[in-house]
């Protein structure tokens, strides 16, 4: 059986390390910025046009917002060259722009009740996914990782639906 072209190259990318940093910073960045942001505007407003106003912002500006990030914080690294620094810009943006639009899909097509828990759930798989991922890239065991990174997950999620419900009571 052949691999998937596509599964070739994704392997191929994630073999440069700019790269691979800027795929795991920005799937990362993209579910967890996402997810809190959705948890708090439907907390605080009940709407479909806020949450997706708000998705549609993170995608673009926060995923540039992070690129430059990346780009400078590489750039600081005396070790890394052009091409390291490069990969790591251009795959943090598609990354974090590719994931977080994703959210947007369940916000369209679905009651805005049930887009919010299975937008929270989808950015739960993916973060799994990712420390799944991870653990086993670096041999390290793979529940504590997952464990860890999927209560830092719902942590954002919870404090950012209070925060929006605390601005609804407050504001409203």
């Amino acid at each position: 059986m052949v691999p998937n072209k596509g599964i070739l190259r994704l392997k191929r990318l994630l073999k440069n390390k700019g790269a691979r940093s800027g795929v795991y910073f920005g799937a990362t960045s993209g579910v967890i910025t996402t997810v809190g942001l959705i948890a708090g505007l439907y907390a605080g407003t009940e709407s479909v046009v806020a949450v997706l106003g708000g998705i549609l912002v993170i995608a673009v500006a926060d995923a540039m917002s992070d690129a430059l990030g990346m780009h400078i914080a590489q750039e600081a690294d005396p070790d890394s060259t052009s091409d390291h620094i490069w990969a790591a810009t251009f795959a943090t943006f598609f990354t974090k722009f590719v994931v977080a639009i994703t959210f947007a899909v369940p916000v369209m097509w679905l009651p805005l009740q049930t887009a919010v828990i299975v937008s929270m759930c989808w950015g739960l798989v993916i973060i799994a996914l990712l420390s799944f991922f991870l653990a086993r890239g670096q041999q390290n065991a793979v529940l504590p990782v997952v464990f860890e990174h999927l209560g830092i997950a719902v942590a954002v999620i919870v404090i950012s639906y209070y925060i929006g419900a605390w601005v609804h009571t407050a504001f409203a």
